[in-house]
């Protein structure tokens, strides 16, 4: 699915609701458009991500996964296959030395990191361990090897 086209929709429309102003003006709007596009699409990303959520419980045997690629998302659809504890170890049993990692992320996206962080009594940092600790013991926990079920 390519999300291009809903972010040209909101910038064309932006621009068009300046085109009753002066040049300043629409050329203010022009650019606002253009810097708002990246905002747009993680905003669709993220309502993509929250209904595969949804979909997910839903159906229960798969999981429903969105990524981006470019200007397409992408749909994973993938059977949920536990795996039997004698094989798989457990996470706790492959976790190490603490290291010190930098990330780089989107302020928007960051700014609800932190809401969430708050909400749940922790700092940030503390948060994104602990959410990060959460996805890698549900990948091993279902298998999410990254591959593709069909």
């Amino acid at each position: 699915m390519d999300i291009s086209e809903y972010t040209a929709r909101l910038r064309e429309d932006l621009v068009a609701a300046a085109a009753l102003g002066d040049e300043k003006t629409q050329a203010t709007a022009a650019a606002l458009a253009t810097a708002t596009e990246n905002a747009a699409r993680l905003t669709l990303l993220a309502a993509l991500s929250d209904l595969a959520a949804e979909v997910s419980a839903e159906l229960g045997d798969r999981t429903v996964h969105i990524a981006l690629e470019g200007t397409t998302a992408k749909v994973d659809v993938r059977k949920n296959t536990q795996a039997s504890d004698e094989e798989t170890p457990s996470f706790e049993d492959i976790t190490g030395d603490i290291s010190r990692v930098t990330l780089r992320m989107v302020d928007q996206i960051k700014t609800r990191a932190q809401q969430a962080a708050e909400q749940s009594g922790m700092s940030l940092n503390s948060w994104l361990s602990t959410t990060v600790q959460d996805a890698l013991r549900d990948q091993t926990r279902w298998g999410g090897g990254g591959r593709r079920d069909e």
